[in-house]
């Protein structure tokens, strides 16, 4: 079989350490020798270990996609090398492995014959985005939570507010229970504070508005809006950090510039990395933006992002 890098290494990550085997191709008579050697998942580690692997004018580094362990290894090294990462199981299910075989031994003899896909990485600026988009994801969750708690809570009450307001949470439903908190227990006091379109439905509100309010649970809802007030706070900070991340794309012509940019938007950039095998990106980054126009907009479920299927490149 042709041998595509004739000086690979293959990079099997654990939590602690990593085994490193570098590959280098025999000619004629001369043998294919491999090394293996261990070397700790620690900045200095790595960094030591990218110098071993540039002495070894290595072409190629093939790393295995392993929980969140490749990240320091991949980061660190992608600057002077040309660092490929795999999935896991896809190395492993490549046929024609020897049992006595590491498996980084395995990864570098699959990187030098060029049997691997490699997994697309985004650049710097885009992972940046791709945390706060997935963080602002996680809080919104949250908070839906935090709502359905005291949804729950007022149940037990009695008090069908949620029957009656789409949002126990919003400017009529807030005002309500702020007064509850405050030891206000007419209805008809409660619900005379609708506002807007609410005071339409102010005498459902009124019987609704009638339970078994107590101290104990003035607490607890005390307790949940202010966790709700919270994460609220928390999706502002990371609209605004989301804005700035995103504001150097929103102008005509920078996408086209950097292709990079619309890869956290979740359109794929299917492109060869520089180890010449080809990049495939998985799965799109959830809550994040798309492209529409001459910027970019958002969009409003994770992962429908254009009507191309996952994985697959853009028309």
């Amino acid at each position: 079989m042709e041998v595509i890098h004739p000086r690979c290494a293959g990079i099997d990550v654990s939590k602690k350490d990593a085994k490193v085997c570098v590959r280098v191709q025999g000619r004629g008579r001369r043998g294919t020798s491999t090394t293996v050697s261990t070397w700790g998942s620690t900045t200095g580690e790595i960094l030591a270990l990218r110098e071993h692997l540039l002495a070894e004018r290595v072409s190629c580094v093939v790393i295995e996609s392993t929980s969140d362990y490749w990240k320091p290894f991949y980061y660190l090294l992608e600057g002077q090398l040309n660092v490929m990462l795999v999935n896991a199981k896809a190395a492993r299910n490549v046929p024609g492995r020897k049992t006595d075989v590491s498996d980084a031994a395995w990864l570098a003899d699959l990187g030098a014959h060029g049997l691997l896909r490699a997994s697309f990485v985004p650049p710097g600026p885009i992972r940046v985005l791709r945390d706060l988009t997935r963080a602002r994801t996680t809080i919104t969750r949250a908070r839906t939570k935090e709502i359905q708690r005291l949804e729950k809570l007022l149940e037990d009450t009695g008090i069908k507010l949620s029957a009656v307001a789409s949002n126990i949470v919003g400017v009529s439903g807030r005002a309500m229970l702020e007064a509850l908190i405050a030891g206000q227990r007419d209805s008809v006091v409660l619900a005379d504070l609708a506002k807007q379109r609410m005071r339409q439905k102010i005498p459902a509100l009124t019987e609704a508005l009638r339970g078994r309010f107590t101290e104990h649970h003035a607490f607890m809802v005390r307790l949940y809006l202010d966790r709700i007030d919270a994460h609220t706070a928390d999706i502002a900070r990371l609209d605004a950090r989301i804005e700035e991340a995103i504001a150097p794309s929103t102008h005509p012509g920078v996408a086209d510039e950097h292709p990079g940019l619309v890869a956290a938007g979740g359109r794929c950039v299917h492109r060869r990395n520089r180890c010449g095998h080809e990049r495939i990106s998985h799965r799109r980054a959830p809550g994040v933006v798309g492209r529409g126009g001459a910027g970019l907009r958002r969009v409003s479920r994770p992962g429908q992002i254009g009507r191309h299927p996952p994985g697959q490149p853009s028309p």
